[in-house]
């Protein structure tokens, strides 16, 4: 279990850098509260984003934002919303996910898909 956390935790660094290198700040990493836990949350001129980072060795069983389940997306937003009263800002919050493909620390592909899912 273990080398699974560390192989997650690679992954949402790999994110984070991915976000900074695009000129990202980032807010806050691993925000956990009664609701869930959000990946990477960031913040560039216009938007907050809450950030769900999803590792996988490949897509043989399915593509890495297949995971982000609707159960999942309720726990991130209800998540979000404690921050936000925790942490008020003017910019627009939005809902990311961050696909990325590679094993033993070596990053095969990432895909940002922004604005992923929504509050409706």
């Amino acid at each position: 279990m273990e080398s699974r956390k560390m192989t997650g935790r690679w992954g949402e660094l790999a994110a984070a850098e991915y976000l900074k290198d695009k000129g990202w700040r980032i807010v806050a990493m691993n925000y956990a509260c009664r609701f869930g836990e959000i990946d990477v949350i960031a913040e560039n001129q216009e938007y907050l984003s809450f950030v769900e980072v999803k590792l996988r060795k490949d897509a043989s069983h399915g593509e890495a934002r297949e995971f982000v389940t609707p159960a999942k997306q309720r726990r991130i937003i209800m998540a979000a919303g404690k921050w936000l009263m925790e942490h008020p800002t003017g910019k627009q919050p939005r809902f990311d996910v961050i696909e990325i493909y590679g094993a033993r620390g070596r990053l095969e592909y990432l895909n940002h898909i922004e604005n992923a899912f929504d509050t409706t």
